[in-house]
Parts: C-alpha cells; sequence; structure tokens
C-alpha cells in the first residue's frame, strides 16, 4: 500500500532548530545510534533509531521539543545518566531523545527548610557532597551515586542501599516541576515536609518513567548527618533462611539500621577473587553487611545478640572509618567482581520481609536446575533481591536466562512481591502489567497515561504496554 507522509525527515529537524533555542539539537547518525541502542537489553537489530537527541538546556527547550512532536506526531524519550537497567531511555525508531543532563544547576540548598532545589541533571552525589558542606546529606544512594541524575532517579523511583532506614527516592522528594504532553509547566508538590492538599500528583509522576511528563524541577529533603559513632559490621551463616531471620531480627530490635545487605556464597568468592581478599573461605553459604550511622552503648551489644541467637559466625564489627570502608567494598564492589569476563542480566524484585529467604533459595535452585551463573544480593533489610545472571563475554545470552526470569517473576507475585523495586520497568517487563498487577488496576493506568498523554507521545512502550 502506498504512502503519502505529509512531511520528511529534514522537515523535523528543520523544527527542533528553530524551535530549540539553547539546547543542542544532534542529528548525527553516530550520536542517534548511541543513544537507541545503549542498554545492554537493547537488540540493534531492531533498527529502532531515533531521529534526532536534543539536549536540553532549559525548560523553554523541554516544552519547544514537546510542541515540535505534537506537529510531526512524533514520540519523545526521555533520557538522563543513560544508566537504565531495564531498557527504559533508549531511542525508539522516529523519536527525538530529550536529554536533560546539561539542565544541571543546583538551584538552593537550603539549610534552614532542609532543602534543595535542583534541576534534573544534577548528579545524586555531586548534591549530596555539597549538602554535607552545611552539615546535612542527600539520603538515596543508589549503587549509580557517582553517576545517575536526580532526575532519573525520579523517573524510576531509584533505591539504594540507605532504604532500609531513610526509604526511596518517592520518600525525600516534597515538590517537583513537569511539563505535560500539551506543553504546560505544572508545579506539584511544594517546599512543606507535610502536604495534604489536592491529590498527590507528586507521587503520581515519580516512577513514572518519563511516561506522563518530563520533570524539569525537584524540591527534596536533606537531612542533617548523624552525630556521634558509626559501626559496619559482616557476619556470615550457614544458610540464607538464618541470615534473613537475623535481618528481621536486627530491624525489630530498635537500634534502625542504615544498610542490611546480603550475598550469597557465589558472590563473596567472587568479590574475594577481585579484591583479593578471603572473607569468604569456608564461611557458609551467606554474608549480611550492616550498618548503623547512630550508634548507642547498647547498640553493639544488641547486635550481637541477634546475630548469636541465629548462628552468625566470623562476625567482625568495625569503628574505624577505613576499615569501615574495607568492608563496605565487599558490596560496592559487588557488580565490577561478578562482572569479570562475564555479561550481566540483572534483576530487581522485591518481596515481603518474611519471605526473603524463601526467595533467594529459589533464586539458587534455579541457577542448579537450569545450569546457569546465578549471583545473588540485595538489599535485604527491605526484601529487594537483585539475582545477577552471567555468561562469557561476547556471547549470546543463554536461552535459559529468559525462563529463569520468567520463573522469578512468577514466584515473586506468587509470595506478594513486586517484579521490579527500584530499578523501573522500561520496555523489558511492561508485559507484566496484567499478572502485576490485576485486570482493573492495569486498566486504571491506562487511562491515567491517556488522559495526561492522550496522544501517547512521552516514552512509548514503557512503564505500561
Amino acid at each position: 500500500m502506498a504512502m503519502f507522509p505529509s512531511f520528511k525527515r529534514a522537515d523535523i529537524i528543520t523544527a527542533l532548530q528553530e524551535q530549540v533555542k539553547t539546547g543542542e539539537v544532534h542529528t548525527e547518525d553516530s550520536v542517534t545510534e548511541e543513544k537507541s541502542t545503549s542498554s545492554r537489553l537493547s537488540d540493534p537489530k531492531t533498527n529502532e533509531e531515533a531521529i534526532a537527541l536534543v539536549e536540553a538546556k532549559t525548560t523553554a527547550d523541554v516544552q519547544a521539543v514537546l510542541k515540535v512532536a505534537r506537529e510531526f506526531h512524533l514520540t519523545v524519550v526521555p533520557q538522563s545518566g543513560g544508566t537504565s537497567l531495564v531498557a527504559g531511555s533508549e531511542g525508539l525508531h522516529n523519536s527525538i531523545i530529550l536529554s536533560t543532563d546539561k539542565m544541571d544547576k543546583i538551584i538552593e540548598i537550603n539549610k534552614e527548610d532542609a532543602i534543595a532545589v535542583v534541576e534534573p541533571g544534577v548528579v545524586n552525589g555531586d548534591l549530596d557532597q555539597l549538602a554535607r558542606k552545611e552539615g546535612l546529606f542527600y539520603a538515596p544512594d543508589p549503587g549509580s551515586k557517582p553517576i545517575s541524575r536526580i532526575g532519573g532517579n525520579v523517573a524510576t523511583n531509584a533505591g539504594g542501599m540507605s532504604g532500609v532506614k531513610y526509604g526511596a527516592t518517592r520518600d525525600n522528594v516534597l515538590g517537583l516541576k513537569v511539563v505535560l504532553a500539551d506543553g504546560r509547566e505544572v508545579s506539584v508538590g511544594g517546599r512543606t515536609y507535610k502536604q495534604s492538599y489536592g491529590y498527590d500528583l507528586t507521587h503520581l509522576f515519580i516512577g513514572s518513567e518519563g511516561t506522563l511528563g518530563i520533570v524539569t524541577e525537584i524540591t527534596v529533603k536533606l537531612m542533617p548527618i548523624p552525630i556521634g559513632e558509626s559501626l559496619v559490621g559482616v557476619a556470615f551463616f550457614e544458610e540464607m533462611s538464618d541470615l534473613a531471620k537475623a535481618v528481621h531480627g536486627i530491624r525489630m530490635s530498635g537500634v534502625y539500621p542504615t544498610r542490611l545487605e546480603a550475598e550469597d556464597k557465589k558472590t563473596i568468592a567472587a568479590t574475594d577473587k577481585y579484591e583479593g581478599t578471603n572473607f569468604g573461605g569456608a564461611n557458609g553459604g551467606a554474608m549480611l553487611l550492616f550498618e548503623i550511622d547512630m550508634v548507642t552503648e547498647q547498640t553493639e551489644k544488641i547486635v550481637n545478640e541477634v546475630l548469636d541467637k541465629h548462628h552468625a559466625f566470623n562476625v567482625s564489627i568495625e569503628t574505624d572509618p577505613d576499615k569501615q570502608n574495607d568492608l563496605r567494598k565487599l558490596r560496592n564492589d559487588m557488580y565490577a567482581a561478578v562482572g569479570q569476563g562475564k555479561s550481566l542480566l540483572t534483576e530487581d524484585m522485591v518481596v515481603p520481609l518474611s519471605k526473603l529467604g524463601e526467595m533467594i533459595d529459589y533464586v539458587g535452585q534455579l541457577g542448579e536446575e537450569l545450569n546457569l551463573d546465578i549471583y545473588v544480593a540485595g538489599h535485604a533489610g527491605d526484601g529487594n533481591v537483585h539475582p545477577i545472571i552471567g555468561w562469557p563475554a561476547g556471547e549470546e545470552m543463554p536461552e535459559a536466562a529468559t525462563e529463569a526470569v520468567t520463573r522469578m517473576f512468577e514466584k515473586t507475585i506468587e509470595l506478594g512481591g513486586m517484579i521490579s523495586g527500584e530499578h523501573g520497568v522500561g520496555m523489558s517487563k511492561s508485559g507484566w502489567n496484567h499478572a502485576q498487577l490485576g485486570s482493573d488496576t492495569d486498566l486504571l493506568q491506562h487511562q491515567i497515561k491517556s488522559l495526561l498523554d492522550p496522544m501517547n507521545l512521552l516514552n512509548p512502550k514503557r512503564k505500561i504496554d
């Protein structure tokens, strides 16, 4: 059938160049191809290449891109640091990639109100470091803290290792400015720590992965730096079920841990090899890394009692900052350690706290049954499990990996959990809406999307399918 388009690619590029006043418009094939296939989950053979990459510098640039998108009926793919693990921000065929990386101003750090106001391109770790000069800190700490942008953290409701005490991104955001698909910029939330007027639109946009609007400004909470001494420790267990019980005991003890991180035996061995250490040795089947940032006289006694009750051994607790950093590296360098000579697929399920041990054991059994190289770690304090499937670098992902992930998702739902805890949904999980949410809630999600983005311009195929 003959097709008679009303415009040419050159018309789109000209419109973008005319409308985007301060940002940069890139149309080079090398740039659009790289930004369209940067994820390990992207398949270059799909030929889903964007028309242009626009690096916005102002809200007006964002609005200009959306104006062009509406005129030519083009999709817009918001992109921040490009660290998505779920194919959530790569360019689609005939799309415009809208990057907010260069909207990177820290507009305000207000010690009196204990807030910061930032643009979406601000790096998480940079905000934290600047806040610490004022005696404050920004609590969310995803593993990508040194490189991920606050805008991307907001888009996916990023979590991290301190989530057990300080929550995920959603728990630390007070207000947003958002450009809607029709070009309006709206303010939701604000600068106050308590808000109950109107519908809670702030939390609707957080975690929406750029499918409902483009975030242009973010107001976040800042916390005072805890006083006194901190402690960091490791403990080993024969069984992951014992570790899970110890995690629950520490969590319920009243000591309010900052981190409760778990690793299975394979992950410990890989980290030891990478670091040149010998923490694993013959130390059983699971390791718990714990951290408490406000230590009292009773804290260490309580922790030791809980660990002893649940058969922990080779317990090491450090208060010296240098030795604490050595222990933190066991978790912080985990991905680098397991990735030596391998391609990796990292998953992200979260289960009720009482089901953590069962879920981790199930993942280990899957690896044996399907003959897959699976490493298991996670934020044990909030039930977040990160299985990592590895295979030789340069080879195709094994078919068994797809079966393993499918079965992990099914088990997660069976246990009352969610198949994404902090990495987002992107394109890789968007087909699971009905299974995860149920028919009525699935429909409601699509109705919300249709209300705010009736032309389906914003990041289609992601978040909801």
